[in-house]
Parts: structure tokens; sequence; C-alpha cells
């Protein structure tokens, strides 16, 4: 006998109601106080405040990165937040593990296993919380559909089921995803559509610490960071991390130089170390860690054409100290200068941060937020500040050199060392 095929398409709708009201913009009332603190003040920071409720926040990284524990900590820090936590990739017996080692008690902290989108959106309109988490997104799945978990067709499915939960009944949820081996969320790019914020938690696992950087938020400052260490504790907040990725910095040893990079709105010194040495192949080598290899050989051209620089038969190391990726184009001026200084052998001056964009001329290009560099490179206790020489800055007792070239600027940097 024949099976007819249904030709009903699945339809997301989770409203418990045949219609919705319809409103004015104007009469639409809201709060900008309408933000519930994680008590973590980098999380805080990057959020742009707190969680505002209702919204649906997506957070990406690496495994064993810190997700699962920034959560556990979220509950620890806010004893009177009740915290629907779905459970997709840990048992509740490894997940009380982790709270012991971490000293959390979690009496506010629901753990539920089944990971079925109906039954959680059930659970969570009973128990009403203040945070429901996902942990992760590629492991919910729901009934209705024949596809594995973690497909696409049902990331997208239950994606807009929560995001209807959150929106119609304001409950705040955030949801945990994985990441590809290129480091973007997994599952189709919609889902980066649909949420109201996007944070990647990402380092080197070598390293201790930690970056927390969001990439859209609907209700704060985009491309705001966070920085944490992570300790036997769980994840610590860093304050101040100019102090955590300087504090081993040697300035007697040539090849090294400081730049203030900006993450956010947050202005962060580094260390970025060069080693210039004889190749011994027929094909110099060109290496780089934490810095766009493009650029380096950009770099190094324009060192060679502008400034007399010989780079040929010499192979060259590049790193940024701490394990940073740098993205930021007013570091240019320090790996200049660090290159020049390594296959001169010459360090360069101490207490001296170089900040400036290096164009293909040569010269030495304005950048932005350039006082909030000044004030950071002032408040770490440095003297002596190289950069382009078209900008204003406001009053401080930094020795300010301002430089149009990168001639200058390696002549400015050896000043003291010859």
């Amino acid at each position: 006998m024949p099976v007819e095929k249904s030709n009903k398409k699945h339809k997301v709708d989770i409203s418990q109601t045949s219609s919705d009201e319809v409103m004015r913009l104007s009469e639409i009332r809201y709060s900008e106080q309408d933000r519930t603190k994680s008590n973590i003040g980098e999380l805080d920071r990057v959020l742009g405040g707190g969680f505002v409720e209702g919204s649906l926040i997506l957070l990406g990284g690496d495994p064993g990165i810190g997700k699962s524990t920034l959560t556990l900590q979220i509950a620890q820090k806010n004893p009177e937040m009740t915290i629907f936590y779905v459970a997709g990739e840990e048992s509740a017996s490894q997940i009380r593990q982790r709270a012991a080692r971490l000293q959390i008690k979690g009496d506010n902290l629901l753990i539920y296993q089944n990971t079925e989108i109906s039954s959680v959106i059930q659970k969570a309109r009973e128990i009403k919380p203040d945070l429901l988490v996902v942990d992760s997104i590629q492991t919910v799945f729901s009934s209705a559909l024949s596809s594995l978990p973690g497909s696409i067709q049902q990331i997208r499915e239950c994606s807009a089921m929560l995001q209807q939960i959150s929106k119609k009944e304001n409950v705040t949820t955030l949801l945990i995803g994985h990441v590809t081996k290129e480091g973007d969320i997994a599952g189709p790019r919609i889902l980066e559509h649909m949420v109201d914020t996007v944070l990647h938690f990402d380092g080197d696992q070598s390293q201790l610490h930690r970056l927390l950087r969001s990439v859209k938020n609907r209700f704060g400052p985009a491309r705001e960071t966070g920085v944490f260490e992570m300790t036997e504790r769980g994840l610590k907040e860093i304050t101040n991390p100019s102090d955590l990725f300087l504090s081993e910095m040697d300035s007697n040893v040539s090849g090294n130089a400081v730049t203030c990079i900006m993450e956010g709105s947050r202005p962060i010194l580094v260390e970025v170390q060069a080693l210039v040495t004889p190749s011994s192949y027929s094909t110099p080598q060109r290496t780089s860690s934490g810095f766009d290899q493009r650029r380096l050989s950009l770099l190094l051209a324009v060192l060679e054409k502008r400034a007399g620089f010989q780079f040929a038969g010499q192979d060259v190391y590049l790193n940024i100290a701490g394990g940073l990726r740098l993205t930021d184009t007013g570091a240019d001026l320090a790996v200049v200068c660090a290159l020049a200084s390594s296959l001169k052998d010459i360090p360069v001056s101490q207490k001296t941060v170089f900040i400036g964009e290096v164009g293909l001329g040569g010269e030495i290009r304005r950048i932005p937020f350039l006082n909030q560099r000044v004030r950071e490179a002032g408040k770490m206790g440095f003297e002596h500040m190289i950069l382009p020489g078209v900008t204003s800055t406001e009053k401080t007792e930094l020795n300010l050199s301002k430089t149009g070239s990168i001639s200058a600027a390696v002549r400015e940097a050896f000043k003291n060392r010859d």
C-alpha cells in the first residue's frame, strides 16, 4: 500500500495566543535601567552594562576555553538569580564536580538534562528563570524534525523557538555554541543574525589569559573586550591587562618594542618581539605569531624600499608576547622599530611606546583613539612616545616625538642607545 507524503511543513511557533497586540512605537515603554548585573565586571563591560531582560546572547569559543566555567561563576556571583541550565554536553554529576572544584554551591542553579526543545521551553515556562543557559545549541533538537542534532535545520529551528520565548516572555537566554577550526561559530550564519549579542571567548591554550569579545551587540558597544585569567578557582578578572602583558619584558634586549592597541574602548600595552638572523636556507624564513603574515611582508618591503634596511638573506621571526593576536594597524610602527632593532642589534630607547600606522610610502599615518593610548602609556610609567607627526594630543607629561617617516622614527628609537 503506497504511503502518502505529507506536504505539511514544520512551522516555528511557540505562542500560546492566537493574536498579538499591535503597538505604536511612541507608546512602547522602556527603561535604560532594565539590565541585570552579572557582578562579573569584565563580562558586564562586554555586555554594555549587564544582561538586558529578554535578550538572546550567543557565546562561542574553543573547547576548554572557559565557557561553561563562566556560566557557573555567574551563578556564584548572583545567588538571588534563578538560572535554568540545559546541560547537553555534561552529566549533572560532572557539573557538580566542577562546581565543587570552583567552590560554587549553586543553590540557584537548576540543571536540566533533557535537550528536546519543546521540553526545554515547557520547563522554562514553569520555572520562569532569570537566565536560561543552553549548553550547547548544537545538542538541542526538535523531535518534529528527522535530522540529527547539530544539523543546520535543527540549529535554525531550535534557535528560532528559543528566540520567541526570549522575546515574548522576557527570558534572558544565553546560548553556548561550538566553533569551527577557523574559529567561527559552527552552524548557519543566520544564527548570528537572530541573536542580539554575539560573544567570542578565545585565547591561547598555552597561556593563562582569556579574551571575551563582543562581535555584535544591539544593546551596547560592539568590539568591546574583557580580559580574564584562568586559575584553579576559575576565571579571574584582569582589570589592568597592560600590566599582565608587560610583566616579563626585558628592555635591554634588541628587537623588543612596546605599542598600545585598542580592544574596543580599552587601550592595552603589548610587547612586540622581533628576531632577525642570517638565514641558512636559500629562501629566508618569514614567520609571525599573533600578527598577520602578509602585513609583516608588507612592512619588511617598506623598510627595505623607504628606509634602506636590507633583509635579504635574513630569517625574520615576529611574536606578540602573551599570545595576543593584533589586528590594530596602530601597532605597525612598533613592528617596524622592533625589526630594525633586531637587524642592527641595538635595543630601542627605554620606557618608549610606539604607535602609528605605516603607509607604503614609508609615512606614519594617524590612528584613532590617540589620547586614550597616551593616557594608558603614562599610567603604566612610560616616559617617551613616538607617534605620527600629523596628530594633536591633549596635554601630557610624556615626551612626545612626532615623526612623519619610518626613517625618522627609527633614528628616534635609537637616539639614546647608539
